[in-house]
């Protein structure tokens, strides 16, 4: 099979399995492919691995962005001390806080919705945007289910952290940093553009595959859609709505939990990792325009800062990114699953799990036995993998995590 030029971040059998290799390949043998990338936390996917990074020209494939569009992270930091923390009243207070203000499951949607100026922007850029808009207005603010979560926890902050940091929207990263080194009491938060975003991308996965009827098996899930065409248009249209919507959705759940509390942000930082961008690489035809999709890989421009979780149980990082060329500026997403649900369901009883974290200091509201930290890898194997990549400036430990309850259908 012939293919563009990939670089991987790791090795098969230690950092990643063969499947998520012979996706890799299979979506650099298209046509339109001109360049990809799989990151330490890769594992297979659906069309694209998780943790792929694939350059196309003129084209975009939706299922190589994901079910769960513009999936992102958001890290608020607090004016509350860390010791909050370590007081049992206090600690209580910021659970209550996650637990009322904000839904957990794959149905949740508030009675009374959230105000954003999202929902004043054009939905009628597609017909599926225009049939779920008010539906995605009941769900703003909500987390989902699957690998989504809120949490409370300690940040530490590096004495190589960068200062007077105000980074604009790139391209769904932003952060507001300005922190001297030390701890810090912080709220994590990883969901994307719910109901409405898997509307998007199974709509337009179905569209591409009957423009591509001669793509069989594997190949029919990494089904194009030219950018110049209409249904290409709306795809692209609707994606970047659902890139705005899944930054509002983040922007409700902060903003309530810290109004719960009497609290304000001193520093924040958030970025998609569910994506595509129009970029330029000089690796790639010598700078020519590129689509960039990153489905489970977080930007990494020259420093631009961004956040990779671990798990429930171990640590996630604010990074600044090297612009690595080969990498097409990209990172892993997160410590990257070892297992599928099912085997994770097996092999993990999720109140002795329960217990374990409790008595490491780490109380969890809800989750499932499919988001044990045992179905995880190490995240500290992840990061020094991709040193070429990032650079780690802060570290999140997690104290207060909720997800979605057992027998929730994961919507990541």
């Amino acid at each position: 099979m012939s293919h563009c030029p990939y670089r991987l971040w790791g090795s098969v059998g230690e950092d990643f399995d063969q499947p998520a290799l012979d996706q890799l390949e299979r979506a650099c043998s298209l046509p339109v492919s001109r360049r990809g990338a799989l990151m330490p936390d890769a594992h297979i996917g659906y069309g694209l691995p998780i943790g792929g990074v694939l350059a196309t020209e003129g084209v975009v494939i939706p299922y190589a962005v994901g079910v769960d569009i513009a999936c992102r992270m958001k890290l608020s930091v607090l004016d509350l001390p860390p010791e909050a923390l370590e007081d049992e009243a206090q600690r209580r207070r910021l659970a209550e806080a996650i637990e009322r203000r904000t839904l957990f499951g794959i149905g949740g949607e508030f009675r009374q919705p959230h105000d954003h100026a999202v929902m004043d922007a054009d939905w009628n850029v597609s017909p599926i945007t225009a049939g779920a808009k008010d539906k995605a207005w009941h769900q703003l603010g909500t987390s989902g289910s699957g690998n989504h979560f809120v949490e409370f926890g300690v940040l530490t902050v590096g004495e190589n952290s960068p200062r007077g940091v105000r980074q604009s929207w790139i391209g769904g990263s932003h952060a507001n940093w300005d922190l001297a080194p030390g701890r810090y009491l912080a709220l994590l938060s990883h969901s994307g553009s719910r109901g409405t975003g898997a509307q998007v991308c199974n709509h337009y996965s179905r569209v591409a595959k009957a423009l591509h009827p001669g793509l069989s098996g594997e190949l029919s899930r990494l089904a194009w859609l030219d950018l110049d065409s209409p249904e290409g248009g709306e795809y692209w249209n609707a994606m970047n709505l659902m890139g705005q919507y899944a930054a509002a959705n983040h922007a409700c759940i902060h903003r309530a939990i810290l109004e719960h509390l009497g609290a304000h942000a001193i520093a924040d930082v958030e970025n998609h990792h569910n994506f595509a961008w129009l970029e330029q690489h000089p690796i790639v035809g010598g700078g020519r325009q590129v689509v960039v999709h990153r489905k489970g890989a977080t930007p990494a421009g020259p420093g631009v800062m961004g956040v990779i979780p671990g798990s429930m149980a171990s640590p996630g990082f604010v990074v600044v990114g090297k612009g690595q060329p080969e990498s097409l500026h990209s990172a892993a997403h997160g410590a990257g699953r070892l297992m599928s649900r099912t085997k994770a369901r097996e092999r993990f009883a999720f109140g002795a799990v329960r217990k374990e974290l409790k008595d490491a200091g780490i109380t969890v509201l809800s989750a499932g036995a499919d988001e044990s930290p045992g179905v995880y890898k190490d995240i500290h194997r992840v990061m020094a993998k991709q040193s070429d990549l990032v650079d780690a400036v802060a570290r999140f430990d997690p104290k207060i995590v909720k997800m979605a309850p057992e027998g929730e259908r994961p919507e990541d």
